[in-house]
Protein backbone atom coordinates (compact mmCIF):
# COMPACT_ATOMS: atom_id res chain seq x y z
CA UNK A 1 0.00 0.00 0.00
CA UNK A 2 2.86 2.37 0.32
CA UNK A 3 4.55 1.75 -2.78
CA UNK A 4 0.83 2.27 -4.26
CA UNK A 5 0.98 5.85 -2.62
CA UNK A 6 4.30 6.40 -3.77
CA UNK A 7 3.65 5.97 -7.02
CA UNK A 8 0.50 7.88 -7.00
CA UNK A 9 2.25 10.79 -6.08
CA UNK A 10 4.73 10.42 -8.47
CA UNK A 11 2.25 10.36 -10.93
CA UNK A 12 0.53 12.81 -10.07
CA UNK A 13 3.21 15.27 -10.17
CA UNK A 14 3.97 14.40 -13.68
CA UNK A 15 0.65 14.68 -14.96
CA UNK A 16 0.60 18.19 -13.23
CA UNK A 17 3.77 19.50 -15.55
CA UNK A 18 1.49 17.91 -18.83
CA UNK A 19 -0.84 20.50 -20.63
CA UNK A 20 -4.38 19.60 -22.23
CA UNK A 21 -6.33 21.56 -24.10
CA UNK A 22 -9.76 22.50 -22.28
CA UNK A 23 -11.69 21.77 -25.43
CA UNK A 24 -10.61 17.97 -25.32
CA UNK A 25 -9.98 16.47 -21.98
CA UNK A 26 -7.96 13.53 -21.20
CA UNK A 27 -9.17 10.02 -20.47
CA UNK A 28 -7.62 8.90 -17.56
CA UNK A 29 -6.44 5.03 -17.11
CA UNK A 30 -5.21 3.57 -14.03
CA UNK A 31 -4.86 0.57 -12.40
CA UNK A 32 -6.53 -0.68 -9.12
CA UNK A 33 -5.32 -0.94 -5.66
CA UNK A 34 -2.70 2.44 -7.29
CA UNK A 35 -5.43 4.51 -8.35
CA UNK A 36 -7.96 6.37 -6.01
CA UNK A 37 -5.89 9.65 -5.78
CA UNK A 38 -5.07 9.65 -9.48
CA UNK A 39 -8.79 9.17 -10.00
CA UNK A 40 -9.47 12.26 -7.72
CA UNK A 41 -7.01 14.24 -9.34
CA UNK A 42 -8.42 13.47 -12.88
CA UNK A 43 -12.04 13.83 -11.79
CA UNK A 44 -11.16 17.61 -9.85
CA UNK A 45 -10.43 18.73 -13.37
CA UNK A 46 -13.46 17.22 -15.11
CA UNK A 47 -11.51 13.97 -16.89
CA UNK A 48 -13.23 11.10 -17.86
CA UNK A 49 -12.02 8.10 -15.85
CA UNK A 50 -11.56 4.12 -16.55
CA UNK A 51 -10.14 1.79 -14.05
CA UNK A 52 -8.24 -1.79 -14.70
CA UNK A 53 -9.32 -4.18 -12.65
CA UNK A 54 -6.38 -6.67 -12.05
CA UNK A 55 -7.90 -9.32 -9.95
CA UNK A 56 -12.14 -10.22 -9.35
CA UNK A 57 -11.52 -8.32 -5.72
CA UNK A 58 -12.52 -8.86 -2.22
CA UNK A 59 -14.68 -11.98 -3.45
CA UNK A 60 -11.55 -13.61 -4.84
CA UNK A 61 -9.81 -12.93 -1.47
CA UNK A 62 -12.93 -14.63 0.37
CA UNK A 63 -12.90 -17.76 -1.66
CA UNK A 64 -9.20 -18.28 -1.09
CA UNK A 65 -9.72 -17.94 2.57
CA UNK A 66 -12.36 -20.89 2.14
CA UNK A 67 -10.28 -23.29 0.47
CA UNK A 68 -7.34 -22.60 2.82
CA UNK A 69 -9.64 -23.74 5.80
CA UNK A 70 -10.35 -26.53 3.43
CA UNK A 71 -6.63 -27.59 3.16
CA UNK A 72 -5.19 -26.48 6.42
CA UNK A 73 -2.16 -29.02 6.14
CA UNK A 74 -1.68 -27.77 2.64
CA UNK A 75 -2.01 -24.03 3.18
CA UNK A 76 1.20 -21.65 4.16
CA UNK A 77 -0.49 -18.77 6.56
CA UNK A 78 -2.80 -16.58 4.40
CA UNK A 79 -2.62 -12.67 4.95
CA UNK A 80 -5.54 -11.24 3.72
CA UNK A 81 -5.80 -7.40 3.13
CA UNK A 82 -6.46 -5.09 5.58
CA UNK A 83 -10.05 -3.92 5.78
CA UNK A 84 -8.69 -0.35 4.39
CA UNK A 85 -7.30 -1.82 1.79
CA UNK A 86 -10.94 -2.89 0.34
CA UNK A 87 -12.34 0.94 1.51
CA UNK A 88 -9.85 2.48 -0.69
CA UNK A 89 -10.73 0.30 -3.58
CA UNK A 90 -14.41 0.61 -3.40
CA UNK A 91 -13.58 4.67 -3.19
CA UNK A 92 -11.81 3.77 -6.66
CA UNK A 93 -14.49 2.38 -7.82
CA UNK A 94 -17.20 5.08 -7.08
CA UNK A 95 -14.40 7.31 -9.15
CA UNK A 96 -14.41 5.62 -11.68
CA UNK A 97 -16.50 6.36 -14.75
CA UNK A 98 -15.84 2.80 -16.49
CA UNK A 99 -14.14 -0.26 -15.14
CA UNK A 100 -12.20 -2.71 -17.67
CA UNK A 101 -12.61 -6.56 -16.48
CA UNK A 102 -11.12 -9.23 -18.24
CA UNK A 103 -13.46 -11.96 -17.89
CA UNK A 104 -17.18 -12.85 -17.11
CA UNK A 105 -16.19 -14.17 -13.90
CA UNK A 106 -14.24 -11.01 -12.76
CA UNK A 107 -17.56 -9.31 -13.80
CA UNK A 108 -19.32 -11.84 -11.82
CA UNK A 109 -17.33 -11.55 -8.50
CA UNK A 110 -17.22 -7.58 -9.13
CA UNK A 111 -21.31 -7.47 -8.82
CA UNK A 112 -21.36 -9.97 -6.17
CA UNK A 113 -19.13 -7.19 -4.10
CA UNK A 114 -21.65 -4.30 -5.01
CA UNK A 115 -20.60 -2.91 -8.52
CA UNK A 116 -22.78 -1.99 -10.62
CA UNK A 117 -23.13 -4.03 -13.98
CA UNK A 118 -23.38 -0.98 -15.63
CA UNK A 119 -20.25 0.44 -14.95
CA UNK A 120 -18.11 -2.94 -15.94
CA UNK A 121 -16.98 -3.44 -19.68
CA UNK A 122 -15.47 -7.28 -20.53
CA UNK A 123 -12.41 -6.39 -22.29
CA UNK A 124 -10.18 -9.77 -22.43
CA UNK A 125 -6.53 -9.71 -22.10
CA UNK A 126 -4.53 -9.43 -25.46
CA UNK A 127 -1.97 -12.45 -26.30
CA UNK A 128 0.51 -12.61 -29.23
CA UNK A 129 1.67 -16.17 -29.93
CA UNK A 130 4.98 -17.18 -30.25
CA UNK A 131 5.80 -17.34 -34.13
CA UNK A 132 7.11 -20.80 -33.75
CA UNK A 133 3.48 -21.91 -31.94
CA UNK A 134 1.66 -21.74 -35.44
CA UNK A 135 4.11 -24.28 -37.16
CA UNK A 136 4.52 -26.89 -33.89
CA UNK A 137 2.75 -29.96 -34.59
CA UNK A 138 1.75 -32.12 -31.89
CA UNK A 139 1.47 -36.12 -32.20
CA UNK A 140 -0.09 -38.49 -29.60
CA UNK A 141 0.21 -42.14 -29.68
CA UNK A 142 -3.22 -44.27 -30.22
CA UNK A 143 -2.78 -45.51 -26.63
CA UNK A 144 -1.09 -44.46 -23.65
CA UNK A 145 0.66 -47.01 -21.17
CA UNK A 146 3.51 -47.26 -18.58
CA UNK A 147 6.11 -46.60 -21.23
CA UNK A 148 4.20 -42.97 -22.90
CA UNK A 149 1.97 -42.31 -19.83
CA UNK A 150 -0.34 -39.07 -20.22
CA UNK A 151 1.66 -36.14 -19.55
CA UNK A 152 -0.75 -33.48 -17.47
CA UNK A 153 0.99 -30.05 -17.31
CA UNK A 154 -0.27 -27.33 -14.38
CA UNK A 155 1.86 -23.87 -14.91
CA UNK A 156 1.46 -21.21 -12.72
CA UNK A 157 1.78 -20.32 -8.90
CA UNK A 158 1.24 -23.96 -7.28
CA UNK A 159 -1.49 -22.80 -4.33
CA UNK A 160 -4.33 -23.58 -3.13
CA UNK A 161 -6.21 -21.44 -4.88
CA UNK A 162 -5.44 -22.33 -8.50
CA UNK A 163 -6.75 -25.83 -6.87
CA UNK A 164 -3.55 -27.74 -6.14
CA UNK A 165 -5.86 -29.21 -3.33
CA UNK A 166 -8.21 -30.71 -6.01
CA UNK A 167 -5.38 -31.82 -8.06
CA UNK A 168 -2.52 -33.53 -5.39
CA UNK A 169 -6.19 -35.58 -3.87
CA UNK A 170 -6.69 -36.08 -7.98
CA UNK A 171 -3.14 -37.53 -8.31
CA UNK A 172 -3.73 -40.20 -5.38
CA UNK A 173 -7.21 -41.38 -7.02
CA UNK A 174 -5.23 -41.79 -10.29
CA UNK A 175 -2.31 -43.66 -9.09
CA UNK A 176 -2.78 -46.69 -11.06
CA UNK A 177 -3.57 -45.11 -14.38
CA UNK A 178 -0.38 -44.19 -16.66
CA UNK A 179 -0.28 -40.75 -15.97
CA UNK A 180 2.64 -38.03 -15.36
CA UNK A 181 2.05 -35.52 -13.41
CA UNK A 182 4.36 -32.23 -14.50
CA UNK A 183 3.97 -29.36 -11.60
CA UNK A 184 5.69 -25.78 -12.75
CA UNK A 185 5.64 -22.84 -10.83
CA UNK A 186 6.85 -21.10 -7.77
CA UNK A 187 5.90 -23.92 -4.60
CA UNK A 188 3.44 -21.72 -2.36
CA UNK A 189 1.76 -24.83 -0.32
CA UNK A 190 3.02 -26.85 1.81
CA UNK A 191 3.61 -30.52 0.09
CA UNK A 192 3.12 -33.70 1.87
CA UNK A 193 6.19 -35.99 2.09
CA UNK A 194 4.18 -38.79 0.22
CA UNK A 195 3.93 -36.03 -2.67
CA UNK A 196 7.39 -34.87 -2.48
CA UNK A 197 8.66 -38.11 -3.41
CA UNK A 198 5.82 -39.48 -5.54
CA UNK A 199 7.17 -41.28 -8.79
CA UNK A 200 4.45 -40.12 -10.97
CA UNK A 201 5.27 -36.14 -10.37
CA UNK A 202 7.82 -33.67 -11.38
CA UNK A 203 8.22 -30.62 -9.36
CA UNK A 204 10.21 -28.75 -11.34
CA UNK A 205 9.74 -25.10 -9.66
CA UNK A 206 9.91 -21.85 -10.79
CA UNK A 207 11.23 -22.22 -14.70
CA UNK A 208 12.39 -18.63 -16.92
CA UNK A 209 10.42 -17.34 -19.52
CA UNK A 210 12.48 -18.85 -21.92
CA UNK A 211 12.09 -22.29 -20.88
CA UNK A 212 8.29 -22.54 -20.74
CA UNK A 213 7.51 -23.15 -24.20
CA UNK A 214 9.41 -26.92 -23.83
CA UNK A 215 6.84 -27.76 -21.53
CA UNK A 216 3.87 -26.48 -23.35
CA UNK A 217 5.59 -28.60 -26.39
CA UNK A 218 5.96 -31.49 -24.43
CA UNK A 219 2.85 -31.84 -22.28
CA UNK A 220 -0.10 -33.58 -23.52
CA UNK A 221 -2.95 -32.00 -21.61
CA UNK A 222 -3.15 -28.30 -19.62
CA UNK A 223 -4.70 -28.59 -16.57
CA UNK A 224 -5.97 -25.43 -14.44
CA UNK A 225 -8.56 -26.16 -12.10
CA UNK A 226 -8.66 -22.71 -10.76
CA UNK A 227 -10.82 -21.35 -8.12
CA UNK A 228 -10.41 -17.73 -9.20
CA UNK A 229 -8.58 -15.89 -11.73
CA UNK A 230 -9.28 -12.59 -13.40
CA UNK A 231 -8.40 -14.66 -16.54
CA UNK A 232 -5.57 -17.03 -16.63
CA UNK A 233 -3.52 -16.41 -19.57
CA UNK A 234 -1.56 -19.29 -19.12
CA UNK A 235 -4.88 -21.03 -21.17
CA UNK A 236 -4.22 -19.13 -24.27
CA UNK A 237 -0.24 -19.54 -24.12
CA UNK A 238 -1.21 -23.08 -24.21
CA UNK A 239 -3.76 -23.09 -26.69
CA UNK A 240 -1.21 -21.27 -28.90
CA UNK A 241 0.83 -24.35 -28.37
CA UNK A 242 -2.37 -26.56 -29.63
CA UNK A 243 -2.67 -28.10 -26.46
CA UNK A 244 -6.01 -29.40 -25.21
CA UNK A 245 -6.85 -27.61 -21.77
CA UNK A 246 -8.87 -28.54 -18.71
CA UNK A 247 -10.10 -25.46 -16.86
CA UNK A 248 -12.32 -24.61 -14.36
CA UNK A 249 -15.06 -21.98 -15.16
CA UNK A 250 -13.54 -19.46 -12.42
CA UNK A 251 -11.64 -17.88 -15.02
CA UNK A 252 -11.39 -16.44 -18.83
CA UNK A 253 -13.96 -18.56 -20.71
CA UNK A 254 -11.25 -20.23 -23.25
CA UNK A 255 -12.91 -23.68 -23.27
CA UNK A 256 -15.41 -24.92 -25.95
CA UNK A 257 -16.41 -28.18 -24.28
CA UNK A 258 -15.22 -31.16 -26.50
CA UNK A 259 -13.72 -28.93 -29.22
CA UNK A 260 -10.44 -27.68 -27.59
CA UNK A 261 -10.82 -29.34 -24.04
CA UNK A 262 -13.05 -29.89 -20.98
CA UNK A 263 -14.94 -27.39 -18.65
CA UNK A 264 -14.69 -28.28 -14.66
CA UNK A 265 -18.08 -26.91 -14.29
CA UNK A 266 -18.08 -28.23 -10.68
CA UNK A 267 -14.34 -28.28 -9.18
CA UNK A 268 -13.78 -31.41 -7.45
CA UNK A 269 -11.03 -34.24 -7.15
CA UNK A 270 -13.33 -36.43 -8.99
CA UNK A 271 -14.34 -34.10 -11.53
CA UNK A 272 -10.37 -33.61 -12.45
CA UNK A 273 -10.22 -37.32 -12.31
CA UNK A 274 -12.97 -37.66 -14.80
CA UNK A 275 -12.13 -35.54 -17.68
CA UNK A 276 -8.30 -37.15 -17.13
CA UNK A 277 -9.66 -40.45 -17.60
CA UNK A 278 -11.27 -39.18 -20.40
CA UNK A 279 -8.06 -38.17 -22.04
CA UNK A 280 -6.79 -41.27 -21.39
CA UNK A 281 -8.69 -43.47 -23.67
CA UNK A 282 -7.74 -41.71 -26.91
CA UNK A 283 -5.37 -39.95 -27.81
CA UNK A 284 -7.66 -39.85 -31.35
CA UNK A 285 -9.70 -37.08 -29.55
CA UNK A 286 -7.07 -34.88 -27.74
CA UNK A 287 -5.58 -34.71 -31.08
CA UNK A 288 -8.70 -33.39 -32.70
CA UNK A 289 -9.04 -30.94 -30.24
CA UNK A 290 -5.19 -29.50 -30.27
CA UNK A 291 -6.06 -29.35 -34.35
CA UNK A 292 -8.75 -26.59 -32.80
CA UNK A 293 -6.78 -25.05 -30.13
CA UNK A 294 -5.23 -22.23 -32.47
CA UNK A 295 -8.78 -20.81 -33.28
CA UNK A 296 -9.44 -19.65 -29.82
CA UNK A 297 -5.26 -17.87 -29.72
CA UNK A 298 -6.14 -16.11 -32.71
CA UNK A 299 -9.05 -14.21 -31.00
CA UNK A 300 -7.23 -12.82 -28.68
CA UNK A 301 -4.58 -11.33 -30.65
CA UNK A 302 -3.97 -7.57 -31.00
CA UNK A 303 -5.05 -7.82 -34.64
CA UNK A 304 -8.72 -9.10 -34.13
CA UNK A 305 -11.07 -7.07 -35.11
CA UNK A 306 -13.71 -8.23 -32.71
CA UNK A 307 -11.41 -7.36 -30.13
CA UNK A 308 -10.66 -4.04 -31.08
CA UNK A 309 -14.23 -3.54 -31.59
CA UNK A 310 -14.48 -4.27 -27.78
CA UNK A 311 -12.03 -1.26 -26.86
CA UNK A 312 -14.19 1.11 -29.01
CA UNK A 313 -17.16 0.43 -27.58
CA UNK A 314 -15.89 1.24 -23.87
CA UNK A 315 -15.07 5.10 -24.67
CA UNK A 316 -18.72 6.75 -22.84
Amino acid sequence: MQRNQWFQAKAIDHLRSLSFPSQNPPILFTYSYAARDLLTFARERGWKTVLGQIDPGPEEDAIVQQVCARYPHLSLPHQSPPPIYWEQWREECELADRIIVNSPWSAQLLQRAGIPESKLSLIPLVYEPDPEASHYQRVYPTQFSADRPLRVLFLGQVNLRKGMGEILEAIELLEQEPIEWWIVGPIQIRIPDRFQSHPKIRWLGAVPRSQVKQYYQQADVFLLPTHSDGFALTQLEAQAWKLPLITSIHCAPIVQERFNGFKLEVLTSRSICERIKGCLRSGNMLEKYSNNSQTFSYQFSSTCTSLSNALKQIIF
